[in-house]
């Protein structure tokens, strides 16, 4: 038994390129049908995600053990960029609050009992805490300027009295430190300190003295309340420390209203040689 074979069937140059052209061209057909597969990032209805910001850098504040955060600089910028700011601004300060040596803090206080004593020969006036004039009871010291006629009592003398004293009138509170008084009411004038030919003017506060001695310091005609025997301040500053006053006792301005606001009416006052 003999096989018979098929006889080849060939094919011709048409074919040949035809097919040939047609695997040339599965390359670039598999590589557009790639590209063009819709992704997740380009499907037409689904919401474009916003770009994700960078992180910035954190700033980060050192805070002590006591959980309180550290207290800014006395003075700090708004901007750290110094090139982009203006030649002309002004920095930012946060203003310290102000301190206070409370140990040397003089400030007056009233007090309930209080003693002044006025020494003539040393032009000083000291002023002790309760009726008891000693060392240990001394709150302040100030300088004076008490008559330039001398020690005296007679009415029309100018000179000052000595005694035993104390405060009957307190006038002038609230008053500005120079003001003007005559006849005890303020003038609405604050002298001109230490000018030429200002004379004994009475400035600032008024502590009118009334004797508390019969016949030395109060009566007829040696009565010191009837004389106007004031401590008060001047215009002639720079005379205090030495006798220049017409029988008053002159203070400097500022001190005669330190002394004003610590004592009250009633307060005794001991004139001395």
């Amino acid at each position: 038994m003999s096989l018979k074979l098929k006889p080849r069937k060939l094919l011709n140059q048409s074919d040949f390129f035809m097919k040939l052209s047609f695997l040339s061209m599965m390359p670039m057909i598999f590589l557009s049908l790639v590209q063009c597969t819709p992704s997740e990032s380009t499907e037409p209805n689904k919401p474009v995600e916003p770009p994700v910001p960078l992180k910035t850098q954190q700033t980060w504040q050192i805070v002590p053990k006591n959980n309180h955060p550290t207290p800014p600089p006395l003075a700090s910028f708004h901007s750290a960029d110094n090139e982009n700011m203006n030649a002309n601004a002004t920095p930012h300060v946060n203003e310290a609050a102000p301190y206070i040596d409370e140990d040397n803090w003089d400030f007056p206080v009233l007090l309930e009992k209080a003693t002044i004593v006025v020494d003539i020969s040393d032009q000083m006036l000291y002023l002790y805490e309760s009726n008891q004039a000693v060392a240990d009871n001394m709150v302040k010291s100030y300088p004076v300027s008490t008559s330039k006629y001398g020690i005296g009592n007679r009415a029309g003398s100018n000179k000052t009295p000595l005694g035993r004293h104390y405060i009957k009138n307190k006038i002038g509170d609230d008053a500005p430190e120079g003001m003007i008084f005559k006849a005890r009411q303020p003038m609405g004038r604050i002298a001109e300190m230490n000018a030429a030919g200002v004379g004994d003017l009475v400035t600032s506060r008024i502590m009118w003295l009334k004797g508390l001695e019969p016949g030395k310091n109060s009566g007829r005609r040696i009565d010191s309340y009837q004389r106007y025997i004031y401590i008060h301040g001047t215009a002639e500053e720079y005379k205090i420390g030495q006798p220049a006053s017409h029988g008053c006792v002159r203070m400097y301005n500022s001190d005669v209203i330190d002394l004003f606001d610590r004592v009250k009416e009633g307060t005794e006052v001991f004139m001395r040689r």
